[in-house]
């Protein structure tokens, strides 16, 4: 069987075929990485500023009586904080019958909260069941391919799910088919983007350089919340109309733009294995010979080196040591975070700040800042666990002192705007780090794992089970939150700390083992250094 026919859809993308054919030569291997690294960016930015139109309309399609907006200008061309109004200060817009305080049927009936939360779960308990299949898919077909029909299918059933607006449809069914459907698509996206990310570069300073990366989580929240907010003023189903147009465009991108494997672009050798590429690419400035420079020099097709590497089954890749207990812990971890994620704006819209209750678009606003926390948090657990070379220490430590910030942040937030703003940022850090540690570095790591012995391709497969896992807590926490947020709060964030809780507990064992690696590493140098002197002389002769 020729080579051909066991990888025939891997070619370059027509994008870099154009840009090469103007520059008249090619790129070096850094600049593949950094547009490698920018493209993922973007795409997944386009991802999750896309998942969030859901969490700012909440208080549109089941508003609070007491509770009204209508500024036009978001922020942060307009007003942070944006108080309570009781007129339509402009008519030439239209208002629609949200405006008129009545909501959005069949969301503002006394049930509507609950369905509400009911759209959540359905969203994401196919996202979760998609994630596996996606990861399977993913270690199979062509990422840029595969990747290009996830983000432009969720587009298309996030705008669908905004047309509902427009063709005036007040069926739940609708609304809930669009969200299960799209949350299929959306599930082809992190697999992809992790396992492109994990062919392209190895172990060295992974947790730093994917704490950065992952960044366009946060990214892509801010930038859909600000996307829904700045057209809520015009029908609710814009809000949901250019977070779609957004990650169809981003479809695009990707498909013009993204080499998946570097085989795609003729850097024979760079990822012939997920082994070979933790070892050879250790140092990002490293450049790879292109079309037979690298390996024993039988098999230098690039077509060849990624095409006769073997998928791992999802048994396999749970066998692999570590990935159970990681899964786990995302589970607990993504069920913290995701509640925030689709709920903080609704929080913040029914509590009082400084005794005074925000608007809709307010609270969209302020939710953002969650998300800046989130950022620092993702790069600061990154940097820690590849000093520390220690991921499940990292990942403990940082979900039990989400704890106590989020306590604070329920006992203190509606003190004043200041002190809401400086705790809503610490609960991100420490609420994010975590999630975004696992997600990149950690699943790059299993999915690379020596375990493998260098035959077989797992970054999609690891972190679709990681992650689908993850996506299950993500379904259930936003589905708990809509029914205990109708009796109170405080029972809600009860169930965010016990959650956090439960993600440190549960990698006590892998804690336990990091710190006996510690402690061993460090009488092993402690001996090296006694016999130093010793064996000085030895060392002296052999030169």
């Amino acid at each position: 069987m020729s080579m051909d026919i066991i990888n025939p859809m891997r070619n370059n993308p027509p994008g870099i075929l154009l840009l090469r054919s103007i520059r008249g030569n090619d790129w070096s291997l850094t600049t593949y990485r950094y547009m490698v690294l920018l493209t993922t960016f973007i795409a997944y930015t386009a991802y999750h500023a896309s998942r969030k139109p859901s969490s700012i309309v909440k208080s549109v399609l089941d508003p609070d009586p007491n509770n009204n907006s209508n500024r036009i200008l978001p922020w942060p061309v307009g007003d942070l904080f944006i108080g309570k109004e009781v007129m339509v200060t402009n008519t030439s817009i239209d208002a629609g019958r949200f405006r008129k305080n009545k909501g959005w049927e069949p969301f503002n009936g006394e049930d509507g909260t609950s369905k509400l939360g009911e759209i959540d779960v359905a969203f994401l308990a196919c996202y979760s069941i998609g994630m596996y299949v996606a990861g399977h898919l993913g270690d199979r077909l062509d990422l840029r391919l595969f990747l290009t029909t996830g983000m432009i299918g969720s587009g298309i059933f996030v705008v669908l799910f905004g047309m509902g607006y427009f063709w005036n449809i007040h069926v739940f069914w609708f609304y809930l088919v669009m969200q299960m459907v799209a949350g299929l698509f959306q599930a082809t996206g992190w697999p992809s983007v992790v396992a492109v990310i994990g062919n392209w570069f190895g172990k060295r300073k992974r947790g730093l350089i994917m704490g950065i990366w992952n960044a366009h989580t946060s990214v892509g929240n801010i930038s859909g919340s600000l996307l829904a907010a700045s057209v809520l003023d015009y029908g609710w189903g814009w809000s949901f109309i250019l977070p779609g147009a957004f990650i169809i465009l981003g479809g695009i991108l990707v498909y013009m733009f993204l080499a998946a494997y570097p085989e795609d672009v003729g850097f024979s050798g760079l990822n012939g294995s997920p082994v070979e590429a933790a070892t050879l690419v250790d140092d990002v400035e490293t450049q790879i010979s292109k079309d037979g420079m690298a390996g024993d020099g039988e098999n230098t097709d690039p077509r060849f080196t990624s095409g006769i590497r073997r998928s791992v089954g999802l048994l396999e890749a749970c066998l692999i040591p570590g990935v159970i207990p990681f899964a786990l812990c995302l589970f607990f971890a993504k069920l913290v975070a995701y509640t925030f994620l689709y709920w903080l704006p609704f929080y913040l819209s029914h509590t009082a700040i400084e005794g005074q209750y925000m608007s809709v678009k307010s609270a969209g606003n302020l939710s953002t800042l969650f998300d800046v926390g989130g950022i620092v948090g993702g790069i600061l657990a990154g940097y820690i666990s590849d000093r520390l070379k220690a991921r499940a220490i990292t990942a403990a430590s940082f979900m039990y002192a989400a704890i106590p910030a989020m306590l604070l942040y329920r006992s203190y937030g509606n003190m004043s705007k200041a002190i809401n703003i400086v705790l809503m940022m610490i609960a991100g850090l420490f609420v994010n780090g975590p999630y975004a540690l696992i997600t990149t570095a950690v699943s790059a790591d299993l999915g690379t794992h020596s375990s493998l012995r260098g035959d077989s391709r797992a970054l999609a497969t690891v972190t679709a089970i990681i992650d689908g896992t993850g996506s299950i807590g993500a379904a259930l926490g936003p589905l708990l939150t809509g029914f205990l947020s109708t009796k109170s709060w405080d029972a809600v964030f009860l169930m965010l700390m016990v959650g956090a809780f439960t993600a440190g507990l549960l990698l006590s064992h892998l804690v336990v083992i990091e710190v006996k690696e510690k402690f061993s590493k460090q009488m092993l140098n402690r001996h090296k250094d006694l016999a130093g002197p010793a064996s000085q002389p030895l060392l002296s002769e052999r030169r």
